[in-house]
């Protein structure tokens, strides 16, 4: 078994290898479904010595497997968002244990007290489904910050920017929370001068809107609301862990996650920083699904462990995992 204990007390690189391959271990033992997937990559308990030595499971399995590394009830299932007709991500969570301590510990580690803020959320196309985690997250944010003035906020903008704009001037912290279209929504409808609140985009068009680069995003975020840096969370259904960018779009884990970056054209190879490639995380609080993960995003690792996601794959397309028909 692999206690919290062993997760969210990483204070060292040294710390987290050591965890990582303890976990790694502890899923090829108990995960069927990565197991198999290691042994056709002729990998085991026993040859796996580094980091890099670790299978990641293509993120396409959470559409068309059940990945648990546990046999206990599951307690929630986080499900996608997916257009009509498309197969959506299920991840099955017997433990919430982990992922509440992940967010809390984590929020807590880039922004200091909840408590300290009231938290407005903008995420219809969220709120509008069931099974979101990030609903899951945000809606525990919202109530640990004790303050009456935090909440949701679905189609009514009018509202949102009165309360916003009323908060920021009495000095309150406010974190605003957003999908990125629907941030977009606001500020054509008003523009703000805000100077205590912090804009966090979760990213996702949704079909609404045609993509924009980031540079470009973040300008008209930052024009319309008045603030210097827009900040951005990187989450994702298959994961119970974000990283955290407080600014130009360059991310930073907590103690318990990283990223390596693989080569576009071979899954199974790594490539050195500042290069573009395929993002692999390993989230240590997945411990009762599959922590070690080959993601469709497209990104930089930086030597500071820094990290910046560039976009995705064309047609979702990985490369050298195709091992098991799906």
């Amino acid at each position: 078994m692999i206690a919290t204990s062993d997760i969210f007390t990483i204070s060292s690189k040294k710390e987290f290898h050591k965890a990582a391959l303890k976990v790694f271990r502890f899923q090829y033992e108990n995960n069927s479904i990565y197991r198999e997937f290691c042994d056709l990559l002729h990998k085991n308990a026993q040859n796996v010595k580094a980091l890099e030595d670790i299978p990641f499971l293509p993120i396409q399995f959470f559409k068309s497997h059940q990945v648990l590394s546990s046999a206990g009830p599951v307690a929630e299932t986080f499900t996608s968002s997916g257009t009509t007709g498309t197969i959506t991500s299920r991840h099955l969570v017997t433990d919430l244990s982990f992922y509440e301590q992940s967010f809390r510990q984590a929020f807590s580690q880039f922004y200091g007290n909840i408590e300290d803020y009231a938290v407005l959320a903008l995420l219809p196309s969220y709120l509008e489904r069931e099974g979101s985690s990030l609903i899951y997250m945000v809606d525990d944010l919202i109530k640990s910050s004790n303050n009456p003035d935090s909440g949701f906020y679905l189609h009514n903008y009018n509202e949102l920017a009165q309360k916003l704009v009323t908060l920021d001037k009495s000095g309150q912290n406010v974190l605003l929370i957003g999908v990125t279209y629907a941030l977009l929504d606001l500020v054509e409808k008003q523009k703000f001068a805000l100077k205590n609140t912090i804009i966090m985009e979760t990213g996702g068009m949704k079909g609404k809107r045609r993509e924009m680069i980031r540079e470009e995003l973040h300008d008209v975020l930052c024009n319309g609301f008045g603030v210097s840096k827009i900040h951005s969370e990187y989450g994702m259904t298959e994961l119970l862990s974000q990283a955290y960018s407080l600014g130009d779009g360059i991310f930073e884990c907590p103690p318990w996650m990283d990223i390596l970056v693989r080569d576009p054209e071979d899954a199974l190879t790594y490539i050195g920083y500042g290069k573009t490639g395929g993002v692999n995380v390993i989230d240590l609080a997945n411990v009762n699904s599959c922590s070690f993960i080959a993601t469709q995003d497209l990104g930089k690792k930086y030597p500071n462990h820094t990290f910046e996601v560039l976009g995705r794959f064309d047609n979702s397309d990985i490369r050298g995992c195709n091992l098991m028909v799906m």
